[in-house]
Order: structure tokens, then sequence, then C-alpha cells
């Protein structure tokens, strides 16, 4: 804990540089340790829950691109993530995905009164979340639940109960890089410690969405289980093999 903390504290943490993105070489535990560092820091942060397709958009996309670069943390949520720092010899210790992460993070909220608040999916979908969430840490303090399919007009409203529920953690379920540029526009004004990225985490603790079997999450096929289920996922998919193509051409420069 301490030497993790400390690298913190230096602003050096360990990272490997893939397709020009950093994205930082820490466990569960090490990401966790960092949050409730910032937490105590009070200054606003942001944390991304970057996988391979993160990265093939952020070569298309300057805006996300730069938002990867300036964020406080970028995690390895992905199987091709760590195929690629294994491949630069700079290997990961492990994933860390973003639905995981939200039960972590509730779980600590549990345990020692961190306010959690849920942005994002469609109505309803984040309070069944939280719902579920709370069957399994009863004491977690969930301040604040809002969808995501808010018009532009109501967003003054949005910030505002926000800013009045003063969380520790803002989680962001719209998606990527949707979510990432929502709260790089409104991180400062709202001035909460950590904000995160969680893509589609509420649709499955919802029961929305199912995750793939551990077999699969094991062998990195969580990809074929999501477009199994949800034809839609196809663009992301079309994104894989160009990710790999990008990573190979880069390892071998």
């Amino acid at each position: 804990m301490g030497s993790v903390l400390t690298e913190v504290e230096r602003g050096r943490l360990p990272a490997v540089s893939i397709l020009g993105v950093r994205v930082h070489r820490m466990g569960m535990e090490d990401v966790l340790r960092c949050i409730e560092q910032w937490i105590a820091e009070r200054i606003p942060r942001m944390v991304i829950t970057a996988d391979a397709n993160a990265l093939v958009l952020a070569q298309q996309d300057s805006e996300f691109r730069t938002l990867l670069q300036a964020a406080d943390l970028v995690t390895p949520d992905g199987a091709g993530l760590l195929w690629a720092a294994r491949r630069l010899k700079q290997p990961f210790p492990e994933r860390v995905p973003g639905v995981e992460l939200v039960a972590q993070l509730v779980r600590l909220s549990h345990e020692r009164g961190y306010r959690l608040y849920f942005v994002g999916a469609a109505p309803g979908v984040a309070q069944r979340a939280a719902q579920a969430l709370q069957q399994l840490f009863p004491n977690a303090h969930i301040v604040g639940i809002d969808h995501g399919y808010f018009h532009p007009d109501e967003e003054p409203v949005l910030l505002r109960r926000i800013t009045a529920a003063s969380p520790d953690v803002l989680l962001v379920g719209m998606g990527m890089p949707r979510q990432e540029k929502w709260i790089a526009r409104y991180k400062a004004q709202l001035g909460v410690p950590v904000s995160i990225g969680v893509g589609g985490s509420f649709d499955v603790y919802a029961g929305v969405v199912r995750r793939a079997p551990r077999w699969m999450q094991r062998s990195g096929l969580e990809w074929l289980w999501r477009l199994l289920h949800d034809p839609r996922k196809i663009t992301k998919v079309r994104n894989l093999p160009r990710f790999v193509w990008l990573v190979w051409r880069e390892s071998r420069c």
C-alpha cells in the first residue's frame, strides 16, 4: 500500500503506453487505494476504464484521445489491453473492469461511508442497479440517481442535484466516449473528488444485460458473449482486429 500511495503523491503511477495512450499498470486493490486517497484530498479527478475499443476510438477522435492522455487514472478494462501489454513486455497485474470497480466502490461505501452518485442508463435502470447493489451492501450511501437520457435543457437541474448531494464518487454510465466528455465538461464545476465512466455497468446490475460466464471472462472471450447477446455491439467487435493490427505495427517499430 505504501509504495503505491507514494507514487500517487509524486504523480508517477506505473503505466505502459499503448497506441500513444498511457494505461496504468495497477490491479484492483491499488486502484481502490488511489481512489480513497483522492477522496481524502477533495481535488476533482477523472478515472477512465479503457478497453481495446477505447484506444481505437482515440485514434479517430482527438478530443477523446486528449481526455485519455489527461486522465488521472486509466485502468485496463479488457483482454485486448492485457494482450497488448504482454506483447510490449510490460504486463498488467490483472484486468480492472468498470463493472467490477462499481461493486468494489459500493462495498467501500458500505464499509466506510463514501457517498456515491449514479448517472446513466435508461430511465429506471440505475435505480434497479442501486437496489440490487444495496441488497449486497445494505449500508452503502448512494446519495443520488439519475438516468442518462436527459435533454440538454435539463442539465443545469441535474448538475445542481449532484452538487447538492456532495458525493465522493460520481459514476457515469453513458457509453464511451460520451461519458468521459461529459465528465470533463463538468468536472471542475461539480467538484466531485472522483468521477468514473462505467459504461453499461448499471445495465448489468439491473439485470438488463448478463455478464459472460467466468470461464469466458478468463479466456478473453467476453466480447463474443456480448456480441451474441447484443448484435448492436458489432461496431466494437469490428475494432478488435484493427486494435491487434495497430499494436502489432507499433511493437515492430
